[in-house]
């Protein structure tokens, strides 16, 4: 049974932005394993993977019912890839499953998360 489902939407100029001048928001939002991943990514690529992050995290708390606050933060979610590269939820504070989507274009990231009770 579905829980809850969240989506956002996340403009990557403003994340390129927001990182070259508060070079903290890279720990504040991302897991050490994230950071890790983040990394080994340059460029383009690596706005486009801190923007997802950020942006799977914020639908994460829609679909949670919470936002992103005293709750639910931002390192309370860590979403890495799996072989294949889809975004698997590997820690999440939600008790059943949690399916997340992640998508970009030139100028803007968009992500899906469903959450679903039940075991994962």
């Amino acid at each position: 049974m579905i829980y809850g489902t969240g989506i956002d939407i996340t403009d990557l100029a403003r994340v390129k932005e927001v990182v070259t001048n508060y070079p903290t928001f890279l720990t504040r939002v991302l897991t050490p394993g994230e950071l890790a991943d983040y990394h080994h990514l340059s460029g383009q690529r690596a706005i486009e993977f801190l923007a997802g992050r950020w942006s799977v995290k914020e639908s994460y708390g829609k679909a949670l019912g919470t936002g992103i606050g005293a709750d639910f933060g931002f390192q309370d979610l860590e979403v890495r890839d799996n072989p294949a590269g889809r975004p698997i939820v590997n820690r999440q504070p939600f008790g059943g499953i949690a399916h997340v989507s992640i998508s970009h274009t030139a100028t803007v990231v968009m992500t899906q998360v469903i959450l679903e009770r039940g075991q994962q």
